[in-house]
């Protein structure tokens, strides 16, 4: 026995090991195709004669796909093998990308955006389920640092394309491809997605428990705390990259280069972080790491409102990236502790519904209350939003049931 055990080790580890980098691969493509567009705005609404704010149709339509896709992506991992999921969505959204490139009309990029959002949220909540039952916190952290990659590369590749002459439909056939190669890549290797089967003398235990259905995991209150918790994480991320270049110009006086400079490490902050608490939740339990990255971005967005010096508000933003950095990714690798393995992979596709409905709803209200207020309103909504984050997550931590192992 203990021969047969040295001699599937290997292969099982080679398993482990490629599925872990495919993993990071999905997330890389994943922020590739969510990026892209922001610099292929300009030159779609010129392509199309289309108003400034025609952007929000797009994105909406994006956002409902990522949504419902989200939402469902545990009763699809029910029905299916994750690399079976992975394969289809992403080659779904390869075709997306590919027929955006080569879209006639401006309804018909709104549709294809549709189609992006529903394979975009399928890829993000069932790898999100995948890794929250596998991977480890320090895992889960690179795994959401490889978005941040993804995120930073689309623009440069959508950026080399216009710069080269090309048109933007050619930024889109080259993320489609890569996407379609990645498809491509899950299809092959579905098979070793799958749980491995239990070690004969493990053959008496009871079969697991079969998965819970939509229904019966929204009628946990822990599984509505981790919802609002997601929703107001990134919301609070997403509002702090959207307004932040906004409010430093147009409202204090920063010139445009050196606000866009804190931007760019606003966003490499976040990528970064992700990378080093990767290695920091080796030694340090995830949930006091969790409770000192909520204190530091309730700090970080008190001295963005408080304005008590230009290089204190730089580095208030710059905090903030960091603080949020792993807060994402080891919240979703707590989640089976305090839902449990039946309902861990509905909820943690709630999770990611809530964060896609909070990175739309909380900057567009940021937005509208700009529009009454005054642009320094930012500084209290992110102070108010990481506050009432942080009392959340404890009032979750505090129910007993949350823990998550490092390593």
């Amino acid at each position: 026995m203990a021969n047969q055990i040295a001699a599937v080790a290997p292969p099982a580890r080679r398993a482990g090991l490629l599925t872990l980098l495919l993993a990071y691969a999905g997330f890389v493509a994943l922020g590739l195709a969510n990026s892209l567009i922001g610099v292929a705005w300009p030159s779609i609404r010129a392509t199309f004669g289309l108003p400034l704010d025609a952007l929000g149709v797009l994105l909406i339509g994006n956002t409902i796909g990522y949504m419902i896709a989200s939402a469902i992506s545990g009763r699809l991992l029910a029905l299916m093998n994750v690399g079976v999921l992975l394969a289809l969505s992403c080659g779904a959204a390869a075709l997306a990308l590919i027929a955006s490139g080569a879209a006639p009309l401006w309804p018909v990029l709104v549709a294809l955006g549709l189609v992006s959002g529903l394979s975009g949220g399928a890829i993000d909540g069932s790898l999100n389920a995948h890794a929250a039952a596998h991977f480890s916190p320090r895992a889960m952290n690179w795994l959401h640092a490889s978005f941040g990659i993804g995120a930073t590369l689309g623009p440069a590749i959508m950026t080399a394309v216009i710069a080269g002459g090309l048109s933007w439909r050619v930024g889109f056939w080259i993320v489609g491809a890569a996407q379609l190669a990645l498809a491509l890549c899950f299809a092959l290797t579905r098979q070793i997605w799958s749980d491995p089967a239990p070690a004969p003398a493990a053959t008496s235990a009871p079969a697991p428990a079969r998965g819970a259905t939509l229904a019966e995991t929204l009628r946990l209150p822990l599984a509505w705390l981790g919802i609002v918790i997601f929703f107001a994480y990134t919301g609070a991320e997403v509002t702090t990259g959207s307004w932040v270049y906004s409010l430093l110009t147009e409202s204090r006086g920063i010139s445009t280069a050196l606000a866009g400079t804190w931007i760019s490490l606003y966003w490499a902050s976040l990528t970064l972080g992700r990378i080093l608490f990767g290695f920091a939740v080796q030694r340090v339990a995830p949930t006091t790491l969790l409770r000192w990255c909520m204190a530091g971005a309730v700090l970080s967005a008190l001295l963005i409102w408080l304005n008590l010096a230009p290089w204190i508000s730089f580095g208030g933003i710059a905090l903030m990236g960091l603080a949020l950095a792993p807060q994402f990714p080891l919240l979703v690798s707590a989640t089976p502790s305090y839902l449990g393995q039946r309902h861990a992979a509905n909820g943690v596709g709630f999770q990611v519904a809530a964060a896609s409905l909070g990175g739309a709803i909380m900057p567009s209200l940021v937005g509208v209350l700009a529009r009454l207020a005054g642009l320094e309103v930012l500084g209290p909504f992110l102070f108010v939003a990481t506050l009432a984050m942080a009392a959340l997550f404890e009032i979750l931590a505090r129910s007993g049931r949350m823990t998550a192992t490092g390593g």
